[in-house]
């Protein structure tokens, strides 16, 4: 099963909405970083990005999309021209917010607690990777200097529609729904709402249940 659709957008710029609209269109299993926690093969996905990030040699994309249709989100849009030459026929979907807003949203969830001293402090594969590959690579180790990470995400914007014709490129955004994502896929526009999913509301949410599950656990033990 080869790639169709390429996410190159960053996290936090409507990707959770966009991995489930695909996968309503048709263009699934989509990969999300969220994959890393809720598939039944999360493990064996973090080994495969381990060694994405580490080596040795140059990564079996083949192999590592094995079983879906489409990738979104970090770690994978870090590689958007490596996939997009691997997968010729795949349309490039790049998905975009306000920078300003998309800053003040990592903060108040992904970059909250991800920061590259608690990353290394983990050192389990999941933390090793994205360490390695969003942290490093993409911002220099540091994930909370305002100026530097909004210069980082408009220099990656350009990058995409540099490397990316525009007949195979799609600038989205979210909010946007289903007529231009349907228009760029060539697929109908279905009859049920465009998905709205992980608002910084939902995220920090749901943080705060997990962190409130693993206290009870410790305190229980």
């Amino acid at each position: 099963m080869a790639l169709s659709v390429i996410g190159a957008g960053f996290g936090r710029t409507g990707t959770m909405s966009l991995k489930l609209a695909l996968e309503q269109l048709g263009f699934g299993p989509c990969f999300h970083m969220a994959e890393f926690f809720i598939s039944n093969a999360a493990e064996a996905l973090k080994k495969k990005w381990e060694r994405v990030a580490y080596g040795p040699g140059e990564p079996d994309w083949d192999y590592v999309f094995d079983g879906y249709r489409a990738t979104v989100d970090w770690p994978s849009c870090v590689f958007f021209r490596e996939l997009a030459g691997h997968y010729p026929l795949a349309k490039v979907i790049l998905t975009v917010r306000d920078p300003e807003r998309w800053f003040d949203s990592t903060q108040a969830t992904i970059f909250r607690r991800n920061t590259s001293e608690n990353l290394a402090e983990r050192g389990d594969p999941w933390a090793r990777m994205v360490l390695k590959v969003v942290n490093q690579l993409t911002f220099g180790g540091d994930v909370n200097d305002r100026d530097g990470c909004i210069a980082v995400y408009k220099a990656h914007n350009e990058a995409v529609r540099r490397a990316i014709p525009p007949e195979r490129l799609l600038v989205y955004e979210a909010r946007e729904g289903w007529a231009p994502l349907c228009r760029f896929l060539e697929v109908d526009v279905p009859d049920a709402p465009f998905p709205q999913a992980n608002t910084t509301e939902e995220f920090q949410a749901r943080r705060t249940d997990e962190a409130e599950k693993a206290a009870a656990e410790k305190g229980g033990a």
